[in-house]
């Protein structure tokens, strides 16, 4: 009997409740946006900086302030990150969850609408923060609210995994804002693909204001706050001989860990301009078969077609191999399918 009650047990624990589905639907959603909001500005600081200040790509003034854009706002989001513990435990988990959400949202959206660069920092900084503190109290509300470990163990796996729908979500809507710019309504008198991306961003606001009535609080806050048994661990302790290696080691294994994703997505973008392959599908004179193009960048231009590109001239082809051509003549079709667009 006390195996059957035992397996009854683990089955009623292994079906999620509705209300559990919500919770991690909302969790993935934020997760998602989070590296949404990151992986949006590689994109489009370059339209924004040349709309905004007028500075031409490469010039020092134009990198002094990609590297403002960039570095900035992830030390403040940092600062405030290793703050969001704190205000989990001070306001609760759901309450910090959901203002975090609709901070980045509402300042993601407020940076489309940006009409000067120190007007897109101040945005993109409040951004970043919302990100940092959301992820924080998302993850402490998630295990917190699952009692059954594989419970826990699934939902924090399955929302955190979410995170990498962001990619796939701001590649498409970014897409989608170049294509279609034209039919959309104007945002300062122009239709910039940048300022679609970024008003994007307001997206995971929208289902939450509709559903949060319906989200719980942490029963583990809540019943330690009540009974006035809520205290935060000292950082020290972490410190103490026993853990110092262990902190130590885990603080550098995930800051590299974290170092690298952030270097490779924030500066990749940034370095496929400057491709030659990419830089041979700038404009071409008459007579060469060039079409007019919209990039993704949201800049219009005439492309060559492939075999043109793939020549290094307008009316020549260099002597290759077989296999040279059949690659290289790949690379100039897969490269203007994802830069380029019939007009």
């Amino acid at each position: 009997m006390g195996n059957v009650e035992m397996q009854r047990k683990a089955s009623e624990a292994a079906r999620l409740t509705p209300v559990q589905w919500l919770i991690c639907a909302v969790a993935a959603l934020g997760f998602a946006f989070d590296l949404y909001e990151f992986v949006a500005l590689p994109l489009v600081v370059r339209p924004a900086l040349t709309t905004l200040g007028n500075l031409n790509p490469g010039s020092p003034a134009f990198n002094r302030w990609v590297g403002l854009l960039i570095y900035v706002p992830l030390a403040w989001g940092g600062v405030f990150g290793l703050l969001g513990g704190y205000l989990t435990d001070l306001f609760g988990r759901r309450r910090v969850l959901v203002w975090s959400i609709l901070l980045y949202a509402f300042s993601a959206c407020a940076a489309g609408f940006a009409a000067t660069v120190p007007q897109l920092l101040i945005f993109r900084c409040l951004t970043i923060i919302g990100t940092c503190v959301e992820y924080v109290a998302g993850v402490a509300w998630v295990a917190e609210l699952f009692s059954y470990p594989k419970q826990r163990e699934a939902a924090l796996g399955y929302t955190q995994a979410a995170v990498g729908l962001g990619g796939i979500l701001v590649t498409g809507v970014y897409y989608v804002a170049v294509t279609f710019a034209e039919h959309f309504p104007a945002i300062r008198g122009g239709h910039a693909a940048w300022r679609y991306t970024l008003f994007a961003g307001l997206i995971p606001a929208i289902p939450l204001i509709l559903i949060r009535p319906f989200l719980p609080e942490s029963p583990v806050w809540r019943e330690k706050k009540s009974k006035g048994t809520l205290k935060r661990p000292s950082v020290i302790e972490l410190f103490r001989p026993a853990l110092r290696r262990t902190t130590v080691v885990s603080v550098l294994m995930v800051a590299c860990s974290f170092a690298l994703a952030s270097g490779v997505m924030q500066h990749t973008p940034r370095m496929v301009p400057g491709l030659p392959e990419v830089r041979s599908l700038a404009a071409t004179p008459s007579g060469t078969g060039g079409q007019r193009r919209t990039t993704l960048s949201g800049a219009r231009h005439d492309c060559r077609p492939p075999a043109v590109c793939c020549a290094r001239g307008p009316h020549r082809r260099a002597k290759k191999s077989p296999a040279d051509l059949s690659r290289s003549g790949f690379d100039c079709v897969f490269l203007r399918l994802l830069f380029c667009r019939d007009a």
